[in-house]
């Protein structure tokens, strides 16, 4: 669930409390706490994706090295052409109509769509973390599980299971307790008075449940409208999932910097280069993005170290394009559990029974709806082969 759109290593507010609540700076953020530059570092994140068709491009080409540049060249645009066209028409076997029709008039509809809703699901994360508590952040922004199912119901015409239903709510119960079990109170990362940090706190949940909706319906559509339908083989869907991811990146950067000198003119958000440790720091974020994605939060009884990192790349737009928006969403929860090992790895500190119960919650969760997802398709598979079936003795 994703920076989404989502890696904010540089840029989130970590901060760690031991017992005389007195704040100190992550391990790993340095000193970068005073960068508050949001707009831009989620511009530099969303904006790092292009760089996944090249990454691509080139591992594609090592494999087909044997063929000239240009009839290399020519079999790849004619590649990306024919599934582009294939998302449009959602047809596996073109038509010809559909094989006439350009598809970039289509993509460039799409490409802005999709990723308005990620730039508005992602900022919300960007505006809340210093209004609200990293716990209230992470269980909320991670509810979006269940609005991706909710809106798979209308927009993918997916049936109600109850199985998928059980299998959502576990693992949302696995984060809630993650972010919530053996955790003292904590107040919001804006100082005040507790009416008005209060009032900060709500106001932050409710613009992170807003992300957390729209997060949600990002996935949604890009699986409806960007990706190739059912039948189409992994290597293509895998393909054109990373092109797509590029072609993200590429809107937010020729497109999506223009409220940046707005808000440095209006004063809302002054635009600065960052220099030293952030430079270094924001950089590694958005290389990060490239890669993985992530969501921890770990807690100990004399200690609290909350590390909020959430990185977005390619692999999860492949995720979804060759399953479904739900089981991404659960699958990319296992992060969780998966960054307390290596916390415990790395510091020596024991897990909290919170985290072990949580973990243990998600995990079996994800199994579950993996299997339930098997189920599913097979039975469309069998359903697709019997038609197939029917209309070839029709045909006899």
């Amino acid at each position: 669930m994703g920076c989404t759109g989502r890696s904010r290593i540089a840029c989130c507010k970590s901060e760690r409390q031991d017992a005389t609540d007195k704040p100190t700076r992550h391990l790993f953020l340095g000193n970068i706490n005073a960068y508050h530059f949001l707009s831009l570092c989620s511009y530099l994140t969303h904006g790092s994706w292009s760089l996944l068709w090249l990454v691509q491009l080139g591992i594609l080409r090592l494999q087909k090295r044997k063929l000239t540049w240009d009839a290399f060249w020519r079999r790849h645009v004619f590649f990306l052409r024919t599934t582009a066209q294939m998302v449009e028409s959602q047809e596996v076997h073109l038509s010809t109509r559909a094989s006439t029709r350009s598809p970039v008039r289509y993509m460039l509809k799409t490409t802005a769509f999709v990723t308005t809703a990620l730039t508005i699901a992602g900022g919300s994360w960007y505006v809340a973390v210093n209004m609200t508590t990293p716990s209230d952040l992470t269980a909320i922004y991670n509810c979006s599980a269940f609005f991706a199912y909710a809106f798979s119901i209308p927009l993918l015409k997916e049936k109600l299971r109850v199985d998928k239903v059980f299998s959502v709510a576990v693992a949302t119960i696995g984060v809630m307790v993650v972010a919530y079990g053996d955790r003292p109170n904590r107040k919001v990362s804006k100082g005040g008075t507790d009416e008005n940090g209060a009032q900060n706190r709500l106001l932050g949940n409710i613009i992170i449940g807003v992300g957390s909706i729209l997060y949600g319906l990002y996935e949604v559509l890009y699986k409806r409208f960007a990706c190739p339908p059912e039948g189409t083989s992994p290597g293509r869907g895998t393909i054109f999932a990373n092109t797509f991811g590029s072609l993200i990146g590429v809107f937010t950067l020729l497109v999506l910097w223009i409220p940046l000198p707005f808000l440095h003119w209006t004063g809302w958000e002054t635009f600065e280069w960052p220099t030293g440790e952030a430079a270094w720091m924001l950089l590694i974020s958005v290389g990060a993005n490239a890669s993985k994605y992530q969501t921890s939060v770990s807690t100990q009884a004399q200690r609290t170290e909350t590390n909020t990192k959430i990185a977005f790349s390619g692999s999860f737009l492949v995720l979804i394009s060759l399953t479904s928006p739900v089981l991404s969403s659960v699958a990319a929860l296992l992060t969780i559990f998966l960054v307390a090992l290596v916390d415990w790895f790395r510091t020596g500190d024991s897990l909290s029974m919170a985290s072990i119960i949580g973990g243990v919650l998600i995990t079996v969760a994800f199994f579950m709806l993996s299997y339930s997802t098997y189920k599913e398709m097979n039975e469309q598979r069998k359903k697709h082969l019997e038609n197939d079936e029917l209309e070839s003795d029709s045909d006899a």
